[in-house]
């Protein structure tokens, strides 16, 4: 049990503790237990660590508050990594080696050859055109990113507060707590720039004062931890990986506008984030950093969690104070704003994950530390979840004003296997489609906003060349149209009939008036559906039209998918290659193949299901889908 703390002495007197234990570690191994690692087996390889440890007669600890007395090995549990394609991953400390594609197997190797003997294991490295990368920052994926809010996320242990304390955890909080007033720490946030990560890019200082101006004695701090976005983990993985950091951004925002209360909303889908955040506010309790009194500061503030049950619109902030009340989330009319009339009906500042999370270095480094990356408008860094098809999927941070082709290229390492780059689906379904001709704009608030996308939570879909740009507008499309809450027509109605279009467009009914249809459609549920979510959901419809209509007149005019994706207009056929090996005919479910023994057979497009076990089956690749 911890020992709660009355004052700021006895913070100092134990952090000077945490950094004495952490110092004492001569080799930390970090293993992620992140929730894609965990998927691959790190868990059991964590605990196969342990059992090897102790069969070799090696000193070794799991925690700070376990220590072992002197010099030990630390395995600790850490956050996600980030590099996910290369998982499961363990990094080893201090020489920073990185081993990827780690099995349970592999403990007793690690153990022996490099925590004890010392030894890099070559073939656990990454390795990149025939270069071996030891360490983990040498490695282009990691050297060219700028990791802040994700800087200790793979580098400490995710479920301990001590070790949060030994690299300066809760600092921020202090100099908050003991040598700021409100009105300084809302100057530093709004001097520093920072604009809100989880969609429009609000100041995050400007909502902060709003709420401070409000005299009510009841208000509330809200973070949004719903994430909805298909393919996106970069709040996820940072709530996993270093959650005292969210903490203490929420902490220091309700210190700055007189706030006692917190809710972080959670996907109830993210369960090892909600573990987390669980153990860490526990840890916070114990120790007298949340609550009443903080080490005798005369300030307050509790913590609490709230699971949500899935629904995308919960992400906006009017249905997620509604859906933490109990009621049914969905959007509600404005004005009210929500710093004004949010949670309860009070005062509410909500910002997302990322959004806290960078608050703590803005009050220990400063304003102009943080603004010394980043463009004029959008200063800062931006998580993004690099995913599709690219070479290196995982997630990332970069300054913004970064470049598409820096990221596709310099860090996501090209299109997967030699294919060429054809567009970028970037802020979820509601956000936008990139081309070729975006790569090098840079990626900010403001320049994407001019070409109709946004950066929304930071999800990038990167799409290759096989990829049918109709198919991928049905797939948001439909997501939308699910994940609507069915409050206002426009967005009720229209994305559903919008939707319809695009099915009958894939299945070969598609009339050319359609294309004028969805975007007069487009336009009407962005000029007046009742939230944002509404208003942003046509862009993945227009912005592939904009940007690949022929496409779409391909579909209707000559019933034709160039990508072979839409199966009611592709069809198969066999070319001059066919070997007359009859494996197609002897394969294919309804009989449509005919044909000889060495010879030359035929698909009869009448009889023909598209199923493609054909071209599954040919050993030769003679079948053609087109």
């Amino acid at each position: 049990m911890r020992r709660k703390l009355n004052n700021l002495e006895e913070f100092r007197a134990l952090k000077a503790k945490c950094i004495q234990a952490h110092e004492a570690e001569k080799h930390k191994v970090l293993v992620c237990c992140g929730t894609g690692c965990m998927a691959g087996g790190n868990l059991a390889l964590y605990q196969e660590l342990q059992k090897e440890m102790a069969a070799h007669g090696a000193a070794y600890e799991v925690s700070l508050t376990d220590s072992c007395g002197g010099e030990c090995v630390g395995i600790k549990r850490s956050g996600c990594h980030g590099f996910c394609e290369m998982g499961p991953l363990v990094r080893i400390e201090p020489e920073g080696w990185l081993y990827t594609k780690c099995k349970v197997e592999d403990a007793k190797e690690i153990v022996e050859k490099s925590i004890l003997g010392g030894e890099f294991i070559e073939r656990l490295g990454y390795h990149l055109n025939g270069e071996l990368y030891k360490r983990q920052e040498d490695i282009p994926f990691y050297k060219k990113q700028t990791r802040r809010v994700l800087e200790h996320c793979g580098h400490i242990d995710a479920e301990s507060i001590e070790e949060y304390l030994a690299i300066g955890g809760y600092e921020a909080l202090m100099k908050c707590l003991f040598e700021l007033t409100g009105e300084q720490i809302i100057k530093e946030v709004s001097d520093s720039g920072l604009r809100g990560r989880g969609g429009a890019g609000f100041p995050a200082g400007r909502k902060w004062e709003q709420v401070a101006a409000h005299k009510e004695p009841v208000k509330y701090i809200v973070c949004n931890g719903d994430e909805g976005d298909p393919g996106a983990f970069m709040d996820r993985s940072c709530m996993e990986g270093d959650p005292h950091k969210v903490l203490e951004g929420m902490i220091i925002a309700g210190v700055a506008t007189g706030s006692t209360e917190g809710y972080i909303y959670v996907r109830a889908e993210y369960p090892l984030a909600v573990s987390r955040l669980k153990i860490a506010i526990q840890q916070c309790e114990e120790l007298g950093i949340l609550g009443d009194n903080i080490l005798g500061s005369g300030k307050s503030f509790h913590m609490h969690i709230n699971k949500g049950a899935g629904a995308f619109v919960c992400g906006e902030g009017s249905a997620m104070t509604a859906s933490i009340q109990g009621n049914r989330g969905m959007p509600r009319t404005k004005p009210p704003r929500t710093v004004d009339q949010g949670l309860f009906e009070k005062p509410t500042c909500l910002n997302n994950v990322e959004t806290f999370a960078n608050v703590p270095d803005i009050i220990k480094k400063g304003a102009a530390w943080f603004r010394s990356v980043g463009t004029e408008g959008s200063p800062g860094t931006k998580a993004f979840a690099l995913t599709g098809n690219v070479v290196n999927t995982g997630l990332i941070e970069v300054p913004m004003g970064t470049t598409l082709r820096e990221v596709v290229y310099g860090i996501g390492g090209g299109i997967k296997n030699g294919k060429k780059f054809k567009a970028v689906q970037i802020g979820g379904p509601s956000g936008g489609c990139l081309t070729e001709e975006h790569l090098d704009l840079p990626m900010d608030f403001d320049s994407l906003k001019e070409v109709g996308a946004i950066i929304g939570s930071g999800g990038l879909v990167v799409i290759d060349e096989d990829s049918c740009m109709v198919n991928m507008a049905q797939f948001f499309m439909n997501f939308i149209c699910e994940e609507s809450c069915g409050k206002c027509t426009p967005c009720r109605e229209g994305t559903t009939r919008m939707n319809e279009i695009l099915s009958r467009i894939t299945q070969g009914d598609g009339r050319m008036s359609d294309l004028d249809e969805l975007r007069s459609l487009g336009k009407m549920i962005q000029v007046s559906s009742l939230c944002g979510l509404g208003k942003t959901a046509p862009n993945p419809v227009l912005s592939t039209l904009d940007n690949f209509e022929e496409e779409y007149i391909e579909h209707i005019r000559d019933k034709r998918c160039r990508c072979g994706v839409c199966k009611a207009l592709s069809s198969y056929v066999i070319t001059d290659k066919c070997i007359g090996c009859t494996k197609c005919a002897r394969n294919c479910p309804v009989n449509a193949i005919t044909g000889t023994v060495r010879h030359k057979h035929v698909i009869d497009t009448n009889v023909c299901i598209k199923c493609g076990t054909c071209k599954a089956n040919c050993p030769v690749n003679a079948i053609k889908e087109g």
